[in-house]
């Protein structure tokens, strides 16, 4: 792991100087409350707004784990039809344990300049180290807004696919997708992750229930041949789209920088980070096998559309508060990384006022109706979430943290044996995440191109 992080001390100066005296683990542990120059909501003494008010746990319980295990989940099934049985249970717990030390280096990063909100202000320190620090401010930061409504859209077109499974198609997809929008919007209001959070409880248990009933529903209807692959002989492009299936379900670094900024306790998140990685990649395998398992090789994108209309109506109805939260989750920290960007350095951010509140309702705005936009431009579940993985998930999850990892442990690389080590590590990594965004985009690009029957903006049914 990073052994980079050095506790800050104030100074009487302007600049921050570092305490080199303390042992590994109390730099590890130490608990400080950060300067106000730190915090990106500035003094909350006597604010009227509080935004710091998550213990490690509530992150943990209600956000990350709803904010990850949401859409990627649906898609794992699918993913493992295609690459044969060993080879997606190698990815799948591969890129889990390569993503939770990924994560680690994230909160390292966020512990080293707790300043940071956003990519945007991790990009200002990146390209600040070349004299580009306004570059890399707009560069990261407009990715992951672009990254973070891109994941609203696809949580627009589940909705969609949802509603046109409990109704029968019944009324066009058009309107279904506006439904979503609206209702999304809604639940994106609070300003606070700490009250969006409540909603969360609602979106974990709904994905853990219409999972167990697709399960049990596919278990018991066997609608698979029975045969298990534990191959297949596929192409680069259907193999290396199934693949980006799986990385997708891992994309939620993006949020964590915002999710660390409104802890309590910072130093606390490694506890978040391990909890949440086990977590999901041990519901991401157990579901893909056993869906897979029953379901054959032509199970269904999402996966809750593998069992007969009647349990897929049911699972599809019981998952709609994660349908829905799990995009507002995302919503929130699009709006929160904007509302930032405008307010920061002033009193409005933590005030009741009309401006500061009609801002944020404003900016929510916006970003939905853009993220509706583009659920009803790519209609086809597995390609939107390609089509993410290549241009974002690729360098957020992967990418950056390998390029985070060598920033802060610059000059170091050949320290010792086990710095070398994790120097060719990160390397790895950040090639990984240039693949991924690679050959992300072209087996995206020949997946939209081939699918291009299903007319954006259409009001067919998209159930099927």
């Amino acid at each position: 792991m990073s052994e980079t992080y050095r506790a800050p001390i104030q100074s009487d100066h302007s600049t921050t100087k570092y305490d080199d005296g303390l042992s590994a683990a109390e730099k590890q542990h130490i608990e400080r409350a950060p300067a106000e120059s730190d915090n990106p909501f500035g003094d909350e003494e006597y604010a009227e707004v509080r935004y710091r008010t998550l213990h490690w746990w509530f992150v943990f319980q209600p956000l990350m784990i709803a904010e990850t295990i949401s859409l990627g989940i649906l898609s794992f099934p699918s993913a493992v039809a295609t690459l044969g049985l060993a080879p997606a249970i190698i990815l799948i717990v591969g890129l889990g344990l390569l993503a939770t030390y990924t994560g680690y280096t994230l909160g390292q990063f966020k512990l080293h300049y707790p300043q940071v909100h956003s990519m945007g202000d991790a990009g200002e320190i990146l390209f600040g180290k070349i004299g580009l620090p306004r570059f890399g401010r707009e560069f990261l930061g407009t990715a992951q807004l672009l990254f973070l409504v891109f994941i609203m859209g696809s949580h627009i077109l589940t909705f969609t696919v949802m509603m046109n499974t409990l109704t029968g198609h019944g009324t066009c997809s058009i309107v279904f997708g506006v439904v979503g929008m609206i209702i999304s919007f809604i639940f994106a209001v609070p300003r606070t992750l700490r009250k969006v959070s409540w909603f969360s409880f609602a979106s974990f248990a709904s994905i853990m229930s219409a999972v167990l009933i697709t399960m049990i529903a596919i278990a018991i209807q066997r609608p698979g041949d029975g045969k298990i692959d534990a191959t297949t002989k596929i192409d680069v492009a259907t193999g290396f789209l199934a693949v980006t299936n799986i990385v997708f379900a891992y994309a939620g670094h993006v949020a964590f920088f915002g999710f660390i900024s409104e802890m309590q306790i910072p130093t606390d998140y490694p506890k978040t980070l391990y909890l949440l990685q086990g977590t999901d990649t041990t519901m991401y395998t157990v579901a893909a096998i056993v869906i897979y398992i029953y379901g054959g090789k032509d199970v269904k994108s999402p996966a809750l559309s593998s069992t007969s209309p009647i349990t897929a109506k049911i699972a599809y109805g019981i998952a709609i508060p994660t349908i829905v939260i799990a995009g507002v989750i995302n919503g929130h920290v699009a709006a929160k990384y904007l509302y930032v960007r405008v307010f920061r350095g002033t009193n409005h951010m933590q005030k009741r006022s009309f401006r500061s509140i009609g801002a944020w309702v404003g900016i929510s705005l916006v970003l939905w109706i853009i993220a509706w936009i583009i659920a009803e431009a790519i209609p086809v579940f597995n390609d939107l979430l390609s089509l993410i993985t290549a241009l974002f998930a690729s360098w957020f999850t992967y990418g950056l943290s390998g390029i985070f990892w060598l920033f802060l442990n610059f000059g170091r690389y050949g320290e010792n044996w086990k710095k070398m080590c994790l120097t060719c590590l990160n390397l790895v990594i950040i090639a990984i995440g240039g693949c991924l965004c690679g050959m992300g985009l072209w087996v995206s690009g020949k997946a939209i191109n081939a699918d291009s029957g299903n007319a954006s903006f259409s009001c067919a049914d998209s159930s099927s």
